[in-house]
């Protein structure tokens, strides 16, 4: 039973990562697309940028529904203690994304789309940077008592660090987004995405730097981990391979390849939350609650493996449907 109890948690732990990259990255390019479609030149490449959306953007936020269900099942004290110290975040995401739903069906149907392309837009950043905000605080760590619960401040989760974690990250939703547009394009607006994509590389790659090397220098945590032999090697490793992926994706960008860009920023992306992983694995409630203090019983654990092990399957096969299906690219209409 100790092993089972220490065990559970961990597959658990992989579960909920695997969630968040999924969302991460599939919702995370409707998001750039959106954030995009801010700086469109005109109401025909606009529609462009939404209708590459229109077909998958619904079954990419189910990653998002179904992460926040397995933290509440999986990992109890972990979901109260995270929403309650992130409570404003929270609440903007949650703004941002119900924002953007409703803006997305009542453009299509509207005379004047101004206001729904602004609200689509403005969206589509208050969700990113409220994600941000979310991401960089749990990796800065969150104030609790001894039993867990949050005892911090309602802004705690306000920093410099963290508002620097919320820039990167909506970078990176331009990046992802601005590749995933290159593939859905063509002519001048998918030459247009190139030079965003060209932008946001730089942009995400000095703020992955910066928060690479303030992260060991502010948070003793983090830093006696990051110089602890073996993981020290891989540590070294990650970073490393990063600037590879990333040198490798701005000459992909340059030479103007289709697909390459998208599949090194989905590996760029990939390679961060492994090391975000290792850094915080066995921590769930940074810097004190470990995964097995937060978890639930091992009897809910085995019954919750049960149900995801038949409902992953499904939904990884609709997403894969639904890219292959639309696969093919939106063409502007000569002028």
């Amino acid at each position: 039973m100790d092993a089972l109890t220490r065990f559970l948690p961990q597959v658990w732990f992989c579960i909920l990562g695997l969630f968040l990259f999924l969302y991460i990255t599939l919702d995370g390019f409707d998001l750039g697309v959106g954030i995009l479609s801010l700086t469109s030149s005109s109401e025909e490449r606009r529609s462009i940028l939404m209708t590459s959306l229109g077909n998958v953007w619904d079954a990419n936020e189910t990653w998002l529904v179904l992460m926040g269900g397995a933290l509440f099942g999986a990992f109890p004290l972990a979901y109260a203690t995270i929403l309650n110290a992130l409570y404003l975040p929270a609440v903007g995401m949650i703004v941002g994304l119900i924002l953007r739903a409703v803006a997305f069906e009542f453009r299509e149907n509207a005379y004047r789309k101004a206001f729904w392309n602004g609200a689509f837009g403005v969206g589509s950043f208050l969700a990113a940077l409220g994600q941000g905000f979310a991401l960089g605080s749990i990796f800065e760590g969150i104030s609790v008592d001894a039993a867990g619960h949050f005892n911090g401040d309602m802004w705690d989760w306000l920093t410099w660090r963290s508002t620097l974690v919320a820039l990167t990250l909506v970078q990176g939703y331009v990046l992802i987004g601005s590749t995933y547009l290159i593939l859905k394009t063509s002519g001048s607006l998918q030459l247009t995405h190139f030079k965003t994509a060209k932008i946001a590389t730089v942009s995400t790659t000095l703020g992955a730097v910066l928060i690479t090397i303030s992260a060991p220098i502010f948070n003793e945590a983090i830093r006696d981990r990051l110089f602890e032999a073996p993981l020290l090697y891989v540590f070294a490793a990650i970073p490393s391979l990063g600037l590879s992926l990333i040198a490798g994706l701005y000459y992909s960008l340059m030479k103007q390849y289709e697909r390459l860009p998208f599949i090194l920023t989905l590996l760029v992306f990939l390679l961060s939350f492994v090391g975000l992983g290792l850094v915080i694995f066995p921590l769930i409630i940074p810097p004190s609650i470990t995964i097995y203090q937060a978890a639930a019983s091992p009897s809910a654990l085995v019954f919750m493996i049960t149900f995801i092990g038949i409902l992953i399957p499904i939904m990884l096969f609709y997403n894969i449907y639904n890219y292959v299906v639309f696969r093919g690219k939106i063409y502007e209409i000569p002028e």
